[in-house]
């Protein structure tokens, strides 16, 4: 090896900018410059002497740029061209007959089927796909809302709303209420031991449904959730009975809710006799989201904290549900857990 090949491999090895199979081939050859045999060289790098052997080879045949690196190998030549490529693209985006998605293997089988291949593997299907940008097992569900001058007033009136300074005469409360379904295990869940995370049969039982009523007061971070059988103009009406003896002391109530069919005073008229129903309606100014639009309700953000947080386990039995989220609420409340809301007026506009 001449004395510029030696310092050329010397400097390598003592900055460390190169890859580490450069840097070990750099090694190999200065300590196989020295005189040693390949297997003393190989026992010192902690590689097969075979290794040692063909960078030394290398080295001889084609110098040191063929011993420190290896040759670009040409690449493949793509299993599908441009114009099969966009025969997969337009199958993807199109709806299988017989089935709800397209799988790699339907597609592969699709396109030998039309001719386009005579054959072809899921993987090349999975990996042009991929380049492409295309899932075809993923489905995204939204709720287009029609924005509106009914939709902007209401959504402006409650951004408005959640604007206002904190007054415990009008205090806000937002409201509204999900189904959950009861479950079961068939098999009794194994705890989790050192090394063995804790187990749990996929197989379950249904237990019927409850249903839960949460109200929220985002600027004084204390909510309450309800359980109740059923749901129901009665059920509403009661709900709204208990609101108005927790803030009794208030002028008014504000209640933000959505348009669901029994969130109305009318729920009130049906179960209470009329003057008592005129007048709980008046203790309540109501308040609801435009339709399609349940998410600028803050009750909406209790409910993913709840089924995050809590309601994730098989629960059985309405008096477990209660037991859990008897223990939720009053952890959340301690705490008076708020929202930051930043969504406003000026920033919808």
């Amino acid at each position: 090896m001449s004395d510029e090949e030696r310092q050329q491999l010397t400097d390598m090895t003592r900055k460390g900018v190169h890859s580490a199979r450069v840097m070990t081939r750099a090694r190999l050859l200065l300590l196989s410059d020295q005189g040693l045999l390949d297997q003393d060289v190989a026992q010192r790098q902690d590689v097969n002497a075979a290794t040692v052997a063909s960078i030394r080879r290398k080295y001889v045949e084609g110098g040191l740029e063929a011993a420190l690196y290896e040759k670009s190998r040409p690449k493949q030549p793509p299993k599908l061209n441009a114009q099969q490529t966009a025969i997969l693209i337009a199958e993807v985006c199109s709806t299988p007959e017989g089935r709800e998605k397209w799988t790699m293997q339907l597609l592969a089988d699709r396109l030998v089927t039309l001719g386009v291949v005579d054959s072809i593997s899921d993987e090349t299907v999975r990996r042009t796909l991929k380049k492409n940008a295309l899932k075809p097992w993923q489905v995204q569900s939204w709720c287009v809302a029609q924005v509106g001058a009914d939709f902007v007033w209401r959504m402006e009136a409650v951004l408005d709303t959640y604007a206002q300074p904190y007054d415990a005469s009008r205090p806000v409360i937002c409201f509204d209420e999900k189904s959950y379904q009861l479950l079961d295990h068939v098999h009794d869940p194994l705890p989790p031991v050192p090394g063995v995370p804790a187990r749990v049969d996929h197989e379950y039982k249904r237990c019927g449904t409850v249903n839960f009523f949460v109200a929220f007061e985002p600027l004084t971070g204390q909510r309450t959730v309800t359980v109740t059988e059923r749901r129901g103009n009665a059920e509403f009406a009661a709900q709204l009975q208990a609101l108005e003896l927790r803030y009794r002391e208030a002028e008014k109530i504000t209640l933000v809710l959505d348009q669901l069919s029994t969130h109305t005073p009318a729920a009130l008229y049906q179960h209470l006799p009329a003057e008592e129903a005129r007048r709980l309606s008046r203790r309540f100014e109501w308040m609801y989201t435009p339709k399609h639009a349940s998410w600028l309700n803050m009750a909406e953000l209790e409910w993913s904290a709840l089924q995050r947080q809590c309601l994730g386990q098989r629960l059985a039995s309405k008096e477990a549900v209660e037991h859990e989220i008897q223990a939720w609420e009053t952890d959340r409340n301690a705490r008076s857990v708020r929202v930051n809301w930043q969504f406003s007026t000026q920033t919808a506009r």
